[in-house]
């Protein structure tokens, strides 16, 4: 008799319940459309500083893939890889944790995984004009295609899927190591995690691509260099770097730079203003592969690399430094002395000794 007295109060009950839980779905659904309609204007902005990043990413990204598709229309192994399976892209970061550059490092990891929305198209150009051989763009922000039209000798070369039109995939990682002063900083007094978990989820997305090359192309067809590593060997050795807790650990950097070649990908180099730290890391890396793939003696490493990196005075544009004779021109610049400001604000008195030098140099040179 109880149960029976208890249904329609409890029938009751839940009818109230429900009544109640619909006024506050309306309730809230009502304050969200007053915050969404408070920030419209920001999400523009959001949106614009968006659309400006991907550009820039996007024409990085063509250019490297139309670079990379001349230098490989001869390669039928590299041809396979592409329709097969698709293009790595890897994006070297130089950017420091700390102040300004963790915003740009911020946009630069959204503008790079935007990339993953980017199909390439190859197709036949009209004529041999150089306007009918510039890419185009079209498609919307969830899904672009970049058409690369190819002279009509060149395409008729191509194999099939590639011919028919087969969209081809880009596979875009970025590594980020920060290599300056402020990166110190950070390391010590600040936070790194953002640049650790970069790190760690590309470094997951480029061992996924290294799967599905080993399932579809025959490793023989991927490029041999001289330093016979094995691929998996060198994507074991950027795990045990990207999980390990070292400071400015340049490492990640190289060891990704030659899986990125030796699965026949695009590198892209790059810091905040793309001149000191993007030059001083170009010259090495191509120091590197002229001694470790084209025989330059160990002897003249140091020199080719300064020789790379001389800064010629204003006016003197084609009197370079001889590596090989030694020689150095009459017009060779002063070299320039950098202090670090770290060491300075120890003690006033070496600020003092700094003044004083600078002075002296500053005299003997405009002397």
């Amino acid at each position: 008799e109880w149960r029976e007295q208890l249904t329609p109060l409890v029938t009751r009950l839940k009818e109230c319940v429900l009544e109640v839980v619909e006024k506050a779905k309306r309730a809230v659904t009502f304050v969200l459309l007053q915050e969404a309609a408070c920030s419209i204007p920001q999400g523009f902005n959001l949106q614009q500083r968006r659309d400006i990043v991907f550009s820039q990413a996007l024409a990085a990204l063509a250019c490297g893939f139309v670079m990379r598709l001349y230098a490989g229309l001869q390669d039928k192994d590299f041809l396979r890889q592409l329709h097969l399976v698709g293009l790595v892209a890897q994006f070297e970061s130089l950017l420091s944790t700390y102040s300004e550059e963790i915003g740009m490092l911020e946009d630069m990891e959204v503008g790079i995984s935007d990339l993953q929305k980017v199909m390439f198209k190859i197709t036949e150009a009209k004529t041999d004009d150089l306007r009918e051989l510039q890419p185009s763009v079209c498609g919307r922000r969830d899904h672009y295609t970049v058409e690369v039209p190819l002279p009509q000798v060149i395409f008729q070369t191509l194999p099939e899927e590639i011919k028919e039109g087969k969209p081809l995939r880009v596979f875009p990682v970025l590594f980020n190591v920060g290599i300056n002063e402020q990166q110190t900083i950070a390391e010590r007094f600040g936070d790194i995690s953002l640049q650790e978990r970069i790190n760690q989820k590309n470094f997951e997305i480029l061992e996924a691509y290294y799967k599905t090359v080993s399932e579809k192309v025959p490793l023989e067809c991927l490029p041999c260099f001289q330093t016979q590593t094995d691929i998996k060997e060198l994507l074991e050795m950027l795990g045990h770097s990207v999980v390990t807790k070292k400071r400015k650990n340049v490492e990640i950097l190289w060891v990704a730079g030659t899986i990125c070649r030796r699965l026949n990908g695009i590198r892209f180099t790059s810091c905040k203003s793309a001149k000191d730290r993007t030059s001083m890391s170009v010259t090495l890396e191509q120091c590197a592969l002229l001694r470790d793939e084209h025989q330059l003696s160990k002897d003249f490493f140091v020199r080719a690399l300064d020789c790379m990196r001389s800064r010629l005075s204003q006016g003197d544009i084609g009197h370079w430094e001889d590596p090989e004779a030694g020689a150095v021109t009459e017009n060779k610049p002063a070299s320039r002395h950098f202090y670090p400001i770290a060491l300075l604000l120890v003690s006033s008195h070496l600020l003092v000794v700094w003044l004083i030098l600078s002075l002296v140099f500053l005299l003997a040179k405009y002397q």
